[in-house]
């Protein structure tokens, strides 16, 4: 039972070989095919933002690759280096042969939640079509009296967000918008006003299509956080060194991408009341509004700070669930790294709300708060 265990390649059959390599051979070559004519569709539909993110999937796949061939290639080394004795335990090759398995697993996991980040916020964006046609089939002229009265109008809007009893105070303030993000983060009067301050700002037509406009930003928004940055693979880095027995740092890590995405999108929305205060002060002293919104209204007055942390988000939720089915595969549900149910659960659970809440609200409303600003 030893010598089969251990039996070499030299021994091996030769259709079991040449059985093993050609599946390998099929699945690598159906990959790699089907990843190249889904770049030429995206090519033929002149869909450049998603033809760019697919690339740096293809990039992150070819770095996980390559990641995963040195760590083969020198996984004898690594296993003979002289270690001291207490170490001997923790540098074995198996350990290095299941790091393989989470590679990969990390891979699958991140191009799955990537394709359903994208699904999930075109939906969000298609659903706001109605709006544009409505604003479109509205009587409109290109006059800037009648451009300034559309904008004066949106009255629903400014009593909605300028409420005097509430905008006083900073803190009632953000809780009214922390509230905000877990229902209709969005609405027609909303989206009204910022597409004519974009249209205004920009000397475009009341017929100009900005939803058809969001569609492409959503896409190259969506072409920056599919990647994975450096500071993304210091974080698992940081991960893997943390996970020590006894501190619990799997479960309590789940809570830091939703932590980070509610805070992101109370202030996407504290972002829409501070313009609605605005407006409301402008048209106590004049008939003209102008939707001014601006990068002081930002962090920092970086608006891709906003972006960088909703990439953070996105990648350490997958990151989450790609751990979590590499456990569950290499070492079994009863192992010690799943440490109980109820934190299983809770993890599981709050993943799924961070997915859907930053796929399906967050990142379609940054596409269209910050489009007034370019």
């Amino acid at each position: 039972m030893e010598e089969a265990k251990d039996r070499s390649l030299e021994v091996t059959p030769t259709w079991a070989v040449a059985i093993v390599c050609s599946i390998f051979v099929l699945a690598s070559f159906g990959l790699e095919r089907s990843i190249h004519f889904t770049g030429k569709y995206l090519r033929r539909r002149k869909e450049k933002s998603l033809y760019q993110a697919l690339d740096k999937i293809k990039e992150e796949l070819m770095l996980l690759g390559f990641i995963s061939l040195l760590l083969t290639v020198f996984q004898p080394v690594i296993a003979s280096i002289c270690m001291p004795h207490n170490f001997i335990e923790h540098m074995l090759p198996e350990g290095l042969h299941k790091l393989h398995i989470f590679i990969f697993v990390l891979a699958v996991v991140h191009v799955v939640y990537s394709c359903l980040t994208l699904i999930l916020g075109r939906y969000k964006v298609h659903g706001w079509s109605a709006w544009e046609r409505r604003a479109q089939a509205e009587p409109q002229t290109e006059t800037p009296s009648t451009s300034n009265f559309l904008l004066v109008r949106q009255s629903t809007f400014l009593k909605k967000h300028a409420n005097p009893k509430w905008i006083s105070s900073d803190f009632l303030s953000w809780i009214v918008c922390f509230f905000r993000q877990f229902g209709r983060s969005v609405t027609y009067t909303e989206y009204q006003t910022l597409r004519l301050g974009f249209i205004r700002n920009h000397n475009l037509t009341p017929s100009f299509d900005f939803h058809r406009y969001l569609l492409r930003v959503l896409e190259d928004d969506f072409k920056k956080v599919v990647g994975i940055s450096f500071y993304l693979w210091f974080f698992v880095v940081l991960f893997l060194l943390l996970n020590v027995s006894g501190w619990h740092t799997y479960f309590w890590i789940a809570f830091l991408p939703l932590g980070i995405l509610l805070v992101v999108g109370a202030k996407l929305q504290n972002i829409i009341m501070a313009l609605a205060v605005e407006i409301a002060e402008e048209q106590k002293n004049q008939s003209t509004v102008v939707v001014n919104l601006r990068d002081e209204l930002f962090w920092f007055n970086r608006p891709k700070l906003i972006l960088y942390l909703i990439h953070f988000v996105l990648f350490q939720n997958a990151f989450e669930l790609a751990f979590f089915v590499w456990i569950w595969a290499a070492f079994g549900f009863d192992s010690c790294f799943m440490e109980n149910l109820g934190f299983v659960i809770t993890r599981l659970v709050i993943g799924v709300i961070v997915q859907v809440l930053c796929s399906y609200s967050t990142l379609p409303l940054y596409a269209l708060v910050t489009q007034v600003f370019h």
